[in-house]
């Protein structure tokens, strides 16, 4: 497995690992509350720095193995292009929704709720496109 593979790969697991920590432990606050009213904001702040504090360090882990090369070519380069360009799509989606939401003076709640669960839906969908073309190879258009 190459470099930017495994980095794909960590970037990956820790999206979903941190977005189902955050999730798990909103509904652990529910407590007969509606969702709206669960205290969520330092949930979400911790889980996001949580993400890229164990995304730093899994790469850093990575980058100190000896041995390990860290040579990218072409094709991973364009891969890596192939995976932001289909990531990208939820981040555009998350914005819009968000802007919508905001101008019909939705709760605060669902508005952030969007943008991060959007982020996540990016680097899912970039990762995975990623993991598929390094084991399939590049689509010939």
């Amino acid at each position: 497995m190459v470099f930017e593979e495994k980095r794909a790969w960590i970037r990956l697991v820790v999206a979903v690992l941190g977005y189902a920590a955050y999730v798990i432990v909103i509904l652990g606050r529910l407590d007969g509350r509606t969702l709206p009213e669960v205290p969520y904001r330092d949930v979400l702040v911790w889980t996001v720095g949580a993400a890229i504090v164990a995304s730093v360090v899994a790469e850093v882990a990575m980058n100190s193995v000896p041995g390990a090369s860290r040579a990218t070519d072409e094709r991973d380069r364009e891969i890596g292009r192939l995976g932001e360009h289909v990531g990208q799509s939820f981040v555009v989606i998350g914005a819009l929704a968000a802007m919508l939401m905001a101008m019909a003076e939705w709760d605060r709640f669902w508005i952030a709720n969007v943008v991060y669960l959007c982020f996540v839906l990016s680097a899912v969908l970039g990762g995975t496109a990623k993991v598929v073309v390094y084991r399939r190879g590049v689509p010939q258009w």
